[in-house]
């Protein structure tokens, strides 16, 4: 597997200004990344709002990418594919298609977007919704893909947030839209999210998979740590609740948190043993993300080569 970094790893650097996507390729580069993953959170390639390229930033980028001989991997953007009307969907994908757009202008393989909400409400995360917008699901992920085909790009939908989650809905998903420039993203913990054994749901999507986010979580039951208020029932000190509500999760350095995370590096390696398989370390944890991240990426390296 190829190690890199994900920009998001450093997303407080970037939003303290303390840092740039650039500082952060640079740091990436210096600390061993053979590959770095572009997540706009504190920047911008295109501007929903405007509709207006940043064509100067997507040089700058591509430039030092070239300097560092640092490849760019991915392009990952947040969506809701399922908002209420057709113009409003209709309106989502064309938004995502610039990004896709950009995408292109940068040179990326990949492209990750969501179908649906981060933030869509907990109660809403069910079976039978899920089973009600399926359909919904694949027409417009299809859609998406069939439009990156043309710039050679594969499409990416990630088990992210709390309802296109888990190891059987994104195979569903997968083997629906039927696509060859299509895939899964599979976050090697974001299955806890969810309420799922994470080696176990990894090992259902890695026939799909495409590309790894690789990160860690502690993991403790919500009545050592009481359940805080709004969407995701957080408290003070960075703990979310699950989907269920009975554990609270909170990153951690990869390897230093309880998730399972060699057995998952070594049924990786043992299905994809293909060195030209990307991961993006994504730190989330509350330490210095720099630690985070170079730490993490070393971990991730050490556990690649045994």
């Amino acid at each position: 597997m190829k190690i890199g970094l994900s920009s998001y790893s450093l997303v407080n650097r970037i939003y303290s200004g303390e840092m740039s996507v650039l500082d952060v390729m640079q740091f990436a580069a210096d600390n061993g990344a053979k590959h770095f993953e572009l997540v706009p959170f504190g920047y911008k390639f295109y501007d929903d709002e405007t509709g207006q390229f940043d064509e100067g930033l997507i040089e700058a980028v591509r430039a030092k990418s070239a300097e560092l001989g640092l490849p760019l991997s991915n392009y990952a953007v947040l969506a809701d594919l399922l908002k209420p009307t057709e113009a409003e969907r209709e309106a989502e994908r064309e938004r995502l298609k610039r990004h896709i757009d950009v995408a292109a202008k940068l040179g990326v393989p990949f492209m990750r977007h969501d179908v649906s909400s981060f933030r869509r409400p907990l109660e809403l995360n069910t079976p039978a919704e899920f089973e009600r917008l399926f359909p919904l699901m694949v027409e417009q992920t299809r859609e998406l893909s069939e439009y990156a085909a043309q710039y050679g790009i594969t499409t990416l939908v990630e088990n992210h947030g709390f309802f296109v989650n888990g190891g059987d809905r994104l195979v569903r998903l997968a083997e629906a839209v039927g696509r060859e420039n299509f895939g899964v993203l599979c976050d090697i913990g974001n299955f806890a999210c969810v309420d799922e054994d994470c080696l176990v749901a990894v090992k259902k999507v890695l026939p799909y998979t495409k590309f790894f986010h690789l990160k860690d979580f502690y993991i403790r039951k919500t009545e050592e740590l009481p359940l805080g208020g709004g969407l995701f029932r957080c408290d003070s000190g960075n703990w979310f609740s699950t989907n269920s509500g009975e554990y609270m999760l909170r990153g951690s350095i990869l390897g230093q948190g309880d998730l399972p995370v060699r057995h998952i590096f070594r049924a990786i390696c043992e299905y994809a043993p293909s060195a030209d398989m990307f991961g993006s370390l994504e730190f989330e944890g509350m330490e210095a993300p720099e630690d985070g991240s170079r730490l993490g990426m070393a971990t991730a390296e050490a556990l690649c080569a045994r």
